[in-house]
């Protein structure tokens, strides 16, 4: 029979990293859906659902996407384990299933999916604490990039002043970056590690014309400067005639190879 757990945490606690360890020891089917979670007076959520989707679909190649599922997925299949991951800022009222949030359980009835066991990081003691932060207040970034690419120089510079307070205080920043050529990043960073998490995932594009995949960046923190922000990253991305010359090089290097 399906196993539905519903996880939920605060920003950066570590819910997608623990979720993939999980679905690396599943042996049989998966799926997975991260819902947007409601933002708190000052607390505001971040729209980062696809990031988290795309990386664990690369890690797991046969996940299934919930939020696009049938229902097909509603019947009991034999070893069916499905996460569901929520971000949350507070502790549930209450312990176990009866902690979930009212309207978090009207969106699952809705995708006849009702959970089975219900986690919160900072309660349950089968998860970890160590990145559990408390916030009072929070502000989110959300920066579309589909079909960008990044210059690798500027990419490292940028990152290294957003993480060290150039464009205010961040808590939490991650991304999926286009690399000119044609490796796809996953860049993660939480006030609470000492240093980045730099990934290079399976989704190799070949380098000819922007690749089509999911491409986006989230930041977290306070006071931070949404202008400067976005026109720095403008600065960092290629434009057509620059990714066509670097794509014509590597090609020619490629042919010359063989």
């Amino acid at each position: 029979m399906r196993q539905v757990w519903l996880i939920s945490g605060p920003p950066g606690c570590g819910k997608t990293s623990w979720i993939l360890d999980r679905l690396k020891k599943h042996n049989s089917s998966c799926g997975f859906l991260r819902l947007s979670g409601f933002s708190e007076n000052s607390l505001e959520q971040a729209n980062s659902n696809e990031i988290d989707y795309v990386f664990l679909k690369d890690q797991i190649p046969q996940l299934i996407d919930l939020s696009k599922s049938s229902d097909q997925l509603c019947t009991d299949q034999d070893g069916l384990l499905l996460f569901i991951e929520l971000p949350q800022f507070y502790l549930p009222k209450e312990s176990g299933l009866a902690g979930i949030d009212r309207r978090v359980i009207n969106q699952l009835e809705n995708l006849k999916l009702i959970p089975d066991k219900y986690l919160h990081f900072g309660r349950d003691n089968e998860l970890p604490i160590v990145d559990t932060l408390n916030f009072e207040k929070i502000e989110s970034l959300s920066i579309n990039l589909n079909e960008t690419v990044w210059d690798p120089p500027s990419l490292n510079t940028f990152w290294f002043e957003l993480v060290n307070g150039a464009y205010g205080d961040v808590y939490r920043a991650k991304a999926l970056m286009n690399i000119i050529d044609g490796r796809f990043m996953l860049f993660n960073w939480i006030v609470s590690r000492n240093g980045s998490q730099f990934l290079q995932l399976n989704n190799f594009a070949p380098p000819k014309g922007r690749p089509q995949r999911i491409s986006q960046l989230i930041i977290q923190g306070r006071n931070l400067d949404f202008v400067s922000i976005k026109s720095t990253v403008n600065l960092c991305l290629v434009n057509d005639a620059v990714l066509q010359f670097h794509q014509a090089s590597l090609g020619n290097q490629q042919l010359a190879a063989t």
